[in-house]
């Protein structure tokens, strides 16, 4: 198959350009920035597209998207009306309606569609899932994911993911995301959600670079019909904290660090811990070897819009 990496605005686009290559062939990058394909091209040996129309009619099979999410709506209908399929960083689209136009045009064409969510394949996401989905908490009623990083305090963001125009927010559209789609993924879709975004970093040199004063300390909270209530935590304002799922039933609970998964049920007295199973493909290996698992489609994609217009009170 043959691949294009369409932009190079997102951070994860050299890493996804790292896995394609193990199983494709990248025959040229493109972005708005001469001065980002420059740099990129000093680190890995690909062809660079002098515009957007030479990618387009570069018969390649397949994109891989790593545009500002701003622009994601104009750029994927115009790879699908090529015929390219798509693979696409998180969030789809800024809108609803963005993410109807972008579905629209990959049904039309009759393409592949991937979205980056990288976190629904881990080990420990698919044992805990197995557990909700057996009934051994009983009834969900508290959800909590925190997925956090140093970004902001140590400064190591690059300056654009602080544009809330481009970027659509700060903290929460961004790292938020993968808490998003956990929730519908293992709570479904609420009813309401509220919101509270703050800036917490202080340091000079990062407030340079966040004039939009976009958010980087976040949660959001959700609640259902059911009773019950998840929270959305994420920030670029952490060092050294562990991505965290916690889970509470009306049987039991359940808590995983990223390392270790622990469970109590009603027939247990403590917490005790659980052997995992196996992880899965990410995503980006299940676009590039063709073989799309459920869960990272375009129906997830759209709910994971919704979720942020939700938290943004859009």
């Amino acid at each position: 198959m043959k691949i294009v990496i369409c932009g190079l605005w997102h951070v994860h686009a050299p890493d996804y350009y790292k896995k394609a290559c193990e199983l494709a062939d990248i025959i040229g990058v493109y972005d708005e920035c001469p001065e980002r394909v420059a740099a990129f091209c000093e680190k890995f040996p690909v062809k660079a597209f002098a515009s957007f129309d030479e990618l387009l009619s570069s018969g390649a099979d397949a994109a891989i998207v790593c545009t500002s999410t701003d622009t994601h709506a104009d750029v994927m209908v115009a790879l699908a009306d090529a015929k390219m399929d798509i693979f696409t960083e998180k969030v789809l689209a800024l809108t609803t309606a963005e993410c109807e136009r972008i579905e629209e045009a990959v049904n039309r064409n009759g393409v592949k569609f991937v979205i980056s969510l990288p976190h629904k394949y881990s080990a420990g996401a698919i044992t805990a899932k197995k557990i909700i989905d057996s009934g051994a908490l009983g009834k969900i009623n508290y959800f909590r994911y925190r997925n956090v990083h140093s970004g902001s305090i140590a400064n190591w963001l690059p300056s654009h993911f602080y544009n809330e125009k481009e970027c659509g927010g700060g903290a929460m559209i961004d790292l938020g995301a993968h808490g998003m789609y956990m929730t519908e993924w293992f709570c479904g879709m609420p009813d309401a959600a509220s919101s509270t975004f703050l800036l917490a970093c202080e340091r000079e040199d990062t407030l340079s670079l966040n004039t939009d004063r976009v958010e980087d300390n976040a949660v959001t909270v959700m609640s259902y019909s059911n009773g019950c209530i998840a929270i959305n935590e994420t920030g670029f304002v952490s060092m050294g904290y562990p991505t965290t799922l916690e889970i509470g039933g009306e049987c039991g609970r359940l808590i995983f660090d990223g390392r270790k998964l622990l469970v109590r049920t009603a027939q247990s007295k403590e917490l005790e811990e659980v052997e995992l199973g196996e992880s899965s493909p990410l995503p980006i290996i299940q676009f590039c070897t063709g073989n799309i698992l459920e869960g990272c489609g375009m129906a997830e994609a759209k709910k994971l819009t919704k979720l942020m217009e939700m938290a943004y009170g859009r």
